[in-house]
């Protein structure tokens, strides 16, 4: 038998340092995705992952084994509420942008909106964000669908706007 404390923090103690790029899971009940979402939001240079609403537990074990070890060293934070995390987002000065297949931005044409400080908002993977949870963020950014395909799955898109954001902060940047 093992006693281990657990590893979220409280949502006020990510945001008071100052981060740079935070991912923020609304509803996302799969746990292989927002396992993929802590990774790759590590791999991004991201600062924070926020699982709010009814989001998976970011200790279910396949949770865990999809974040590939980014879980214990990522911080992360479980809020109840949403709005709250979004609100309390852009309180700390982050940009919210909703990943939103209808989106008015387009990824592609974001760059502006990339530069600074960023909490891109991602939703469940079968039903996206609620119309009144994506209104609270700052702009809904769409990621070009330049084929066939419908969609992206909750991951992809995630990675996809993840290393946009990174690419916008990285030194010497022309975005």
């Amino acid at each position: 038998m093992a006693v281990c404390r657990h590893l979220d923090r409280p949502l006020a103690h990510l945001l008071d340092r100052a981060p740079r790029l935070v991912s923020i899971c609304a509803d996302v009940r799969d746990p292989g995705n927002a396992g993929n979402v802590v990774r790759t939001t590590d791999a991004a240079g991201g600062d924070a992952v926020v699982l709010a609403g009814s989001s998976v537990d970011p200790y279910n074990a396949k949770a865990v084994r999809a974040s590939v070890g980014s879980l214990f060293h990522l911080p992360v934070a479980i809020e109840p509420d949403p709005a709250t995390a979004v609100r309390a987002a852009q309180a700390a000065g982050l940009v919210v942008l909703a990943a939103d297949g209808a989106g008015e931005v387009e990824l592609f044409e974001a760059d502006e909106l990339l530069a600074g400080p960023t909490a891109w908002l991602f939703g469940n993977e079968a039903w996206g964000l609620p119309d009144e949870l994506a209104a609270l963020a700052d702009h809904r950014v769409r990621i070009p669908l330049l084929g066939g395909a419908e969609s992206l799955n909750l991951a992809t898109a995630a990675a996809v706007c993840l290393y946009a954001s990174a690419r916008a902060h990285r030194p010497g940047s022309t975005r």
